[in-house]
């Protein structure tokens, strides 16, 4: 048998659970990778729930120290053909990520780079990210979410060692989500049968997601006089508590309207999904947020906002509706057009389906990561 590519993976793994995390968890788990590649992996997460992110905790500082020299130990006595890092390339989490990467070119190691995140253009210009930044990414590949989220790269990552590669997702099969939706039925017939529609809000509470933004809006169409109720899940973060949460529904008077139902996982999350008519995400800070696939997996229409690489995700008319960022009026309209039309919700979910298997499966993500792994050792 052939000898395989040996590669180090350097990523954040779950928990707490975000976008990368659950990506570098799913590239881990994947039977494709596991076959084509021998793989050693290191965690580069220092916080192990969503409250330890952005706070100092002196275990972080021994779990950075551990990933290091664990990482230090496999460069110095094992022979990789590629080391790949998931590294934030922006804020104080930079300075704990891009030690990894100058490790590995120490030892002249190839060196790609997968970027689950922005904000480099807001930095390169600060001390010392001017300095770092060009360090830690010259003659490295750069694995991008979307053509979209270039111009943040491109001061310090030429055209030629960029890569594309669209996240993907596992996919209940049609006949799946059929029996699915029907099970769901059966356990909660009087809340499917309701006549008013449900409006999906499932992200981490983070005002950059659109919470604030999402909250104006529902004031908007509650004053016209429309009838629907909006769930927030996701997990309570530093920024954003349940109990701010709740002082924000009282000062807009959406007490029957919006409600946060806190995390949910597995069949939890999958139920929020199929008891819902319609997915939000008006986000104005987002690279290619993995609900929005989740969303089409379950024939949702998504409203949305032209963030970052969603463009590849939602076509305005086609899957969902965009709106303009940080527009509480713009997302109104959006979400009324959905409140209103039950048939072009149902057109517009069916579309996201085709989208989602026609391009952002688990197995074409795989492929596609293969192809670009190869490619580079």
């Amino acid at each position: 048998m052939k000898n395989r590519p040996q590669i180090l993976f350097i990523a954040p793994l779950p928990p707490p659970i975000h976008g990368s995390a659950v990506v570098s968890q799913q590239i881990m788990k994947g039977a494709r990778i596991n076959e084509a590649f021998s793989c050693d992996w290191v965690n580069l997460s220092t916080s192990r729930s969503m409250e330890e992110i952005n706070r100092f905790r002196p275990i972080k500082i021994w779990r950075m120290a551990s990933a290091l020299g664990k990482t230090v130990w496999l460069l110095m006595t094992k022979h990789y053909d590629l080391c790949y890092i998931a590294l934030t390339c922006h804020g104080s989490s930079f300075f704990k990520d891009f030690p990894f990467a100058l490790f590995c070119k120490l030892f002249h190691k190839k060196l790609v780079i997968h970027q689950h995140n922005k904000g480099m253009a807001n930095d390169i210009d600060k001390w010392p990210y001017r300095l770092l930044l060009p360090m830690v990414y010259k003659d490295a590949k750069v694995i991008l979410l979307s053509w979209h989220l270039y111009p943040d790269i491109e001061r310090v990552v030429k055209k030629e060692n960029v890569m594309v590669c669209p996240n993907g997702i596992k996919v209940i099969q049609d006949s799946e989500f059929i029996v699915h939706n029907q099970e769901v039925k059966t356990d909660d017939t009087v809340e499917m049968d309701r006549k008013i529609p449900r409006l999906l809000f499932l992200s981490n509470l983070v005002e950059s997601k659109g919470v604030i933004v999402l909250l104006d809006a529902l004031k908007i169409l509650s004053d016209k006089g429309y009838s629907f109720r909006c769930d927030f899940v996701g997990s309570e973060t530093k920024e954003f508590s349940a109990m701010r949460f709740s002082e924000e529904v009282n000062k807009r008077g959406l007490t029957s309207i919006a409600f946060y139902e806190g995390q949910k996982y597995g069949n939890e999350k999958e139920k929020a999904y199929t008891l819902s008519d319609v997915f939000v995400l008006p986000s104005y800070d987002d690279c290619f947020p993995l609900v929005l696939l989740e969303a089409m997996a379950h024939k949702l229409p998504i409203v949305t906002t032209n963030e970052g690489g969603i463009a590849d995700i939602v076509e305005n008319g086609m899957n969902g509706l965009i709106a303009e960022r940080c527009k509480a009026d713009s997302l109104a309209v959006c979400l009324e057009k959905m409140i209103v039309d039950k048939v072009m919700r149902k057109r517009m979910g069916e579309a996201g389906w085709k989208i989602l298997m026609d391009r952002f499966t688990e197995e074409k993500f795989e492929e596609r990561m293969i192809g670009i792994i190869n490619a580079i050792c």
